[in-house]
């Protein structure tokens, strides 16, 4: 077992390494129209080393608290989408866990994708997983969105234009908005800046592909390091 953990670590340590460079590599395309295939090929290897951390994590925990569990049986980590599913999944694939360890069997059930808002990543991450592994390297969507900053003395505001609408007789700062415009009139006591935000979201999963990554990778290393207690 203790080759085993080490492999972990090794995989979590590897994942880290590639997840600095997919960063990179984002930052070099927010200006162009879509990723580098390369790139894909990056993301689906650093999800099969991630899904791997959490395979070997479920034959350390067989092979310490399942002892009925036959040899030959296939079975992978839980992530299930509702409580009937994984209380069923988890019976078949960790016999008598919920007795043997009754610890480590809530915590597993604390982290399915069910449970909270906190831990939707994990869901979202096994079907950007096994979409890669099984269907085809996942599309990309290109986003923008705008952000207008007014600084002014005393303060600072910030909308995004494409949700707020301002009428007459609206001031930001002692300083009336056009409503034409939609911007403040100039004034030399006022700086205001228009930020346009570029992000990349898995088609298909709507959410922004790097926090998807990023947030992947810490609660893989936190999953990890919480089941080594037990292990």
């Amino acid at each position: 077992m203790s080759t085993r953990i080490n492999n972990i670590r090794a995989l979590l340590e590897r994942s880290n390494q590639d997840l600095s460079k997919i960063e990179e590599e984002y930052n070099k395309s927010l200006h162009a129209k879509s990723i580098d295939p390369n790139l894909k090929i990056d993301i689906k290897n650093y999800c099969e080393n991630l899904r791997s951390v959490l395979d070997y994590l479920a034959r350390d925990i067989r092979d310490k608290y399942c002892p009925s569990a036959k040899s030959n049986d296939r079975f992978y980590f839980p992530i299930l989408p509702d409580g009937n599913q994984f209380s069923n999944q988890t019976q078949k694939w960790f016999p008598d866990l919920h007795k043997s360890c009754q610890d480590l069997y809530s915590f597993l059930e604390s982290i399915q994708p069910y449970q909270s808002e906190k831990t939707k990543w994990i869901g979202l991450f096994n079907k950007l997983n096994n979409e890669n592994k099984h269907g085809d390297l996942v599309e990309q969507i290109r986003t923008e969105s705008k952000q207008v900053k007014v600084d002014f003395q005393g303060g600072s505001v910030s909308w995004n234009p494409s949700a707020v609408k301002f009428g007459s007789g609206v001031y930001i700062g002692g300083v009336p908005v056009n409503p034409n415009t939609q911007m403040p009139i100039p004034h030399p006591s006022q700086k205001v800046e228009i930020i346009t935000w570029i992000d990349f979201k898995f088609q298909g999963i709507n959410v922004s592909a790097l926090w998807l990554l990023k947030e992947s990778y810490a609660g893989i290393d936190n999953i990890a390091t919480t089941i080594q207690e037990w292990l």
